[in-house]
């Protein structure tokens, strides 16, 4: 990144800790080491960041609303039936889960500590599409009825365990590009009426 000259200091020293996060992981992030990066004086990302943690939670929540982005623009993409807005928001996940899993173990782990209630709500946001989405699909006959948050609970399971076997290197690669719809297609088959 070229030195910071003008406009958003916040949004440059996000985008600065999401590509140090990418490559070196959370516990390498230090707002001295952004700051100099962005070219400024090392007390200036206090201005928006009072303290490391408070950048982490920044990040956290920049990327729910990220991936709750994606996974909305897979279900308008995958236009009004359910089987294909589930494919869609399936992939959408596990795309973001695979190329994103640091700034997803940060979202995960930065959500369930004290004071984390803008964290939860992103959170919220992001989930609560799969929460609809299990609705729409008991509504429509295609999966069973019963309380949407514990099917959603076990679909959620399903990608999230797909995208731990993939970022550990436990899945052959070529086994990758089907294991997705596979997955997607047996959750359906099992959760019929």
């Amino acid at each position: 990144m070229s030195a910071y000259h003008h406009g958003n200091l916040r949004a440059a020293l996000l985008a600065a800790a999401e590509r140090s996060l990418r490559q070196h992981g959370a516990e390498q992030l230090s707002l001295r080491e952004l700051a100099r990066e962005a070219g400024v004086s090392h007390a200036a990302p206090r201005r928006h960041f009072p303290d490391r943690q408070a950048l982490l939670d920044a990040l956290a929540e920049a990327g729910f609303a990220r991936l709750d982005a994606e996974l909305r623009a897979a279900l308008a993409a995958a236009g009004p039936e359910f089987e294909p807005r589930l494919h869609g928001v399936a992939t959408a996940y596990l795309r973001f889960a695979t190329e994103d899993a640091a700034l997803l173990d940060l979202m995960f782990a930065g959500k369930h500590r004290e004071g984390a209630d803008r964290l939860v709500a992103a959170a919220a946001a992001a989930f609560g599409l799969l929460d609809d989405l299990i609705v729409q699909g008991q509504k429509q006959g295609i999966l069973a009825p019963g309380d949407p948050q514990q099917v959603g609970i076990v679909l959620f399971a399903t990608l999230h365990g797909i995208a731990t076997l993939i970022n550990g290197n436990l899945v052959p690669p070529h086994l990758v590009d089907g294991l997705l719809p596979t997955a997607v297609d047996q959750f359906i088959r099992g959760s019929r009426p």
